[in-house]
């Protein structure tokens, strides 16, 4: 059984063009290090929508597409108090005048854990693809409108779809996640319940792995065996995102 119980999600977007470095600076060596000493917190990283990466979206609404990057931090028991522990100290890092300005967050919050998927040639368990090195992740969003089809839908991703995203190479591992109807006053928009998060985990290049997989989602769609987008599902986010090393911010730099 995996440890980790919810993930907690935030897509950002950096208000003034030119405060990507600080503010990349400010999460990397100042604000994610602060979180692991909270007991509950097992794992977290960031990942940056590039300029090539945005422009390679399949899916971006509205209320998440203006995010240049995506957090996920994985929490443990107690998940309550850990949660707690986690928003009260953004807001110390707040009145320590250790919180960047330059910042919103347009979709996020805590989102159950759902199964833990590994391909076939990788040779860990499911339940640690995460803390594998990786090169970037595909995400997906998705809102489930018919609560009847809950269950057809989600035996569709279970035991079709994923098993299916599993065999393109570059894709070690998917991890998935549901909404549990909530989010923190942070965030613009509140998590309906039904809201589904997919985190694919790559070990090839990102833009080329989401090529490949967009050329397979058609194939997918031609024989039936994609039931979305439709009346059923609303898809919100489908994208590519690269892992972030350390003083290495420079993607937008030409930009500003």
């Amino acid at each position: 059984m995996n440890k980790v119980k919810l993930g907690f999600f935030s897509f950002t977007e950096i208000t003034d063009p030119r405060q990507h470095r600080a503010y990349n600076e400010w999460h990397m060596l100042d604000h994610m290090p602060e979180q692991f000493p909270i007991p509950g917190i097992a794992w977290g990283e960031r990942f940056v929508s590039s300029p090539a990466c945005t422009r390679a979206r399949l899916v971006a609404d509205a209320m998440v597409a203006p995010a240049h990057y995506m957090t996920c931090y994985l929490l443990t028991e107690p998940v309550d108090r850990t949660l707690k522990d986690f928003m009260d100290w953004g807001a110390q890092l707040r009145g320590l005048g250790r919180f960047f300005q330059h910042r919103k967050g347009h979709l996020g919050g805590p989102f159950l854990f759902l199964k833990a998927y590994a391909a076939p040639r990788v040779l860990i368990s499911p339940e640690a693809v995460p803390y594998r090195p990786k090169r970037g992740v595909i995400v997906h969003v998705w809102d489930l409108l018919d609560a009847g089809a809950e269950e057809r839908v989600a035996q569709w991703q279970d035991r079709v779809h994923f098993p299916d995203l599993l065999g393109l190479p570059g894709v070690a591992g998917i991890w998935s996640f549901m909404s549990r109807g909530e989010s923190p006053g942070v965030f613009a928009h509140a998590n309906p319940p039904g809201r589904r998060i997919s985190l694919l985990y790559l070990d090839e290049d990102p833009l080329e792995v989401f090529d490949a997989l967009a050329r397979k989602r058609e194939e997918w769609r031609r024989a039936g065996r994609l039931p979305y987008p439709g009346r059923e599902v609303r898809e919100i986010f489908l994208g590519p995102l690269l892992a972030i090393a350390p003083w290495r911010w420079d993607w937008f730099e030409e930009e500003s």
